[in-house]
């Protein structure tokens, strides 16, 4: 038995799987998100007790010897811990706002685009560069007492093990990775006014961490493998590996990756390219920070359970009778195909007329368009597999292949915790068929009508977009995100 753990935003979950791929049993529990004032953390304890219970619970389902395990979670962030590896400060999370305004200054003074020209990585307000960098400004003492600043899977993969702290260059990619040598630049950390605090970036595993398990959750001695992070582990477990070939993930974050062998630092900054095992290989990522949160926020709105969301897409036509939805919920705004801190989602052509029906489809539709726009960033040329909770709805699937213009390799089940699992394999030599694993599990091709229609539709997006992005780069008078009191 191999057994995949997906620490996820909200969800941690733990696969179990045969040899030939099949799931036999999941396990999953629900984590908090504490989000004020633009801040948005995570309780590291309970993130960890999380992992240990639904370990426990799967392999009291299936108490089969486990051959290996594999680690994956979500990235970004900053897990502040101390030499023993316990918290010092709440987690930030990848979608944590309170250093926008440190990017509004960098995007400014041109700091943004010299880091995407040295490493790839276009910053956000909820990745480590601003992270660090705010708090060495407002609470310089979290930092001080901190011995690592880790991301989420590194946090966990340090109390099953005992192993010293340290990451992967996926995790690594965003920002301080170079690309082309693999290892930290510290040119970047000195832009960022962060050289005194260098001491805490974790030591880069190049290829993934492996130790053995110490006896919680999983049995002590249990060989187990530190990453890739969650959107990687996603792509392995999909099949994503030829180059031009893509994953979009319809999950929490709407994630756009396309395989690639190409080091492009030109264009317009936005982004990141992926670090892979493999030295010469990349995903070109376009991670948008809301997917089907957006929907639930919608959801939640109007008081729509989620399983009347397939009925209702079918009850309104495509275009949503007139209403549009610019999909950007996040507080932190977005971070791909572009950075605009400030950017706010967007409801037109609302009426005493429209029905949730309306609405519900306007926002799987705005969520199409901004996956589109990803895909298209990040190069797409291939293939294009889809897979996370969004899958779950027949109705929207359809509806985004439609969105998309092209056809749909549906991959189902635990994908990220497969991935880690394709990925421990690799590391550990265990020969697995990655090809009878990432099988997808049915092809959705477009209807030509509609995906035409959409593809109109897809041009007013990018208007609507450009014409929402100048109005937020206006200035405004909004406090300092200052630590809530």
């Amino acid at each position: 038995m191999y057994v995949g753990i997906d620490v996820g935003t909200s969800t941690v979950k733990a696969a179990a799987f045969d040899s030939t791929g099949r799931q036999l049993a999941v396990a999953s529990r629900p984590v908090e998100l504490s989000m004020h004032g633009g801040f948005v953390e995570q309780d590291m304890d309970e993130v960890y007790s999380a992992v240990v219970a639904v370990l426990d619970e799967l392999t009291a389902a299936t108490p089969a010897p486990i051959e290996l395990a594999g680690l994956t979670a979500q990235g970004d962030g900053v897990w502040l811990v101390d030499k023993t590896g316990r918290p010092v400060h709440p987690a930030v999370s990848w979608m944590d706002g309170r250093a926008h305004e440190l990017l509004d200054q960098w995007l400014a003074d041109g700091t943004f685009e010299t880091v995407f020209r040295r490493t790839g990585s276009a910053m956000f307000p909820g990745c480590p560069g601003p992270v660090l960098a705010w708090f060495e400004a407002h609470e310089p003492k979290a930092l001080d007492t901190a011995a690592h600043a880790l991301f989420c899977k590194d946090m966990v993969f340090h109390r099953l093990t005992g192993a010293p702290p340290s990451t992967d260059v996926s995790d690594a990619s965003m920002p301080f990775l170079d690309p082309k040598t693999r290892s930290y630049d510290n040119g970047v950390v000195e832009l960022l006014g962060l050289t005194r605090r260098r001491r805490l970036l974790a030591p880069i595993s190049d290829p993934v961490g492996t130790a053995e398990a110490r006896g919680e959750g999983l049995p002590a001695g249990t060989r187990i493998a530190n990453g890739p992070y969650d959107l990687p582990a996603c792509a392995l477990g999909a099949g994503v590996t030829e180059p031009g070939d893509g994953l979009l993930i319809v999950g929490t974050c709407l994630a756009s990756l396309v395989a690639t062998t190409d080091l492009d630092l030109s264009g317009e900054p936005a982004g990141l390219y992926i670090s892979l095992d493999r030295p010469g290989h990349w995903l070109r990522a376009m991670p948008a920070m809301v997917g089907t949160a957006a929907l639930d926020w919608v959801l939640s709105t109007t008081g729509v359970r989620h399983e009347e969301v397939d009925a209702l897409l079918t009850a309104t036509p495509p275009g949503a009778n007139g209403v549009r939805v610019l999909p950007y919920f996040a507080p932190s705004g977005e971070r791909a195909p572009f950075v605009e801190p400030r950017l706010r989602a967007e409801l037109t052509g609302v009426s005493l007329e429209s029905t949730p029906a309306d609405l519900i489809r306007a926002t799987c539709e705005g969520i199409g368009y901004a996956a589109r726009h990803c895909l298209e960033a990040a190069g797409l040329t291939g293939s294009l597999a889809v897979c996370g909770g969004g899958t779950r709805s027949p109705a929207w699937m359809r509806l985004l292949a439609d969105v998309l213009g092209r056809p749909l390799r549906v991959v189902e089940g635990e994908v990220g915790a497969r991935g880690a699992v394709l990925a421990a394999a690799e590391r550990y030599g265990v020969p697995l068929d990655a090809a009878v694993w990432t099988r997808p599990t049915e092809v959705i091709e477009p209807d030509t009508g509609r995906a035409a229609y959409y593809a109109k539709g897809y041009e007013d997006h990018l208007a609507r977009l450009n014409t929402a992005r100048g109005r937020e780069r206006q200035p405004d008078r909004r406090p300092s995100h200052t630590r809530p009191r």
